[in-house]
């Protein structure tokens, strides 16, 4: 039953709230990307100052610092009870939606430092892996309001389903922007999050890598 919760529609952990803003860096020639580990659901996000095909997305909020982006099927998002049935219906393909979380704070504050991870990649490889984002997004405008403050559902194109979950639809993001990282097969963060901190090392492309805390993981189906 865990890991059939874990796959449903990929059970999010509500980030830390926020007080002070925290002022984003200049995009350049390296931009960062920022990979938070939600127990068993996987974020990608972006500091709002190096938004690029995503930019009309912030305008829904002004104030943010960082926006972070994740995938879940539709119906068991938005149900008021995660009972079996919800469950179990999360597992067959159907409708699914993108998740915006905004920050006013640094995502480790918000997320706890061993679960993020920086990767430093090229600017052009962190539009393309913001334009895979993009193109997910069915409808510009939101879909519903999101589980808390500072976050908004929008509708998606691809499909949710028990082969092709929030933590697949990450892996295909960061692999958009050529980050080495398998999506294939990918349906756990167990699954993902290890390939993620890997890249800590200088190995993209000449280009420093990520930084974060190597703590142990949390426990995952």
């Amino acid at each position: 039953m865990l890991a059939g919760a874990s796959l449903a529609g990929c059970t999010l952990a509500r980030p830390t709230p926020l007080g002070a803003r925290h002022a984003g860096r200049d995009a350049g020639s390296i931009t960062t990307v920022y990979v938070a580990r939600r127990k068993w659901h996987i974020d990608v996000g972006f500091a709002a100052a190096d938004l690029g095909p995503l930019a009309p997305v912030s305008a829904e909020f002004p104030a943010a610092t960082y926006l972070f982006f994740g995938f879940g099927d539709r119906h068991y998002l938005l149900a008021k009870n995660h009972n079996a049935p919800v469950l179990l219906g999360a597992l067959w393909p159907g409708p699914a939606l993108i998740l915006l979380t905004t920050l006013l704070g640094p995502p480790a504050q918000a997320f706890g430092e061993s679960q993020v991870v920086e990767l430093e990649l090229p600017t052009a490889r962190v539009r393309a892996i913001q334009s895979f984002i993009r193109s997910s997004i069915a409808d510009p405008a939101p879909y519903a309001k999101g589980p808390y403050a500072g976050s908004l559902y929008y509708a998606a194109r691809q499909r949710y389903s028990a082969l092709h979950t929030c933590n697949t639809w990450v892996a295909e993001a960061l692999r958009a922007g050529e980050v080495p990282v398998r999506a294939r097969g990918v349906l756990f963060a167990s699954q993902l999050w290890p390939q993620v901190r890997k890249r800590s090392a200088p190995t993209l492309g000449g280009y420093a890598g990520a930084h974060a805390q190597h703590s142990p993981e949390p426990d995952s189906p």
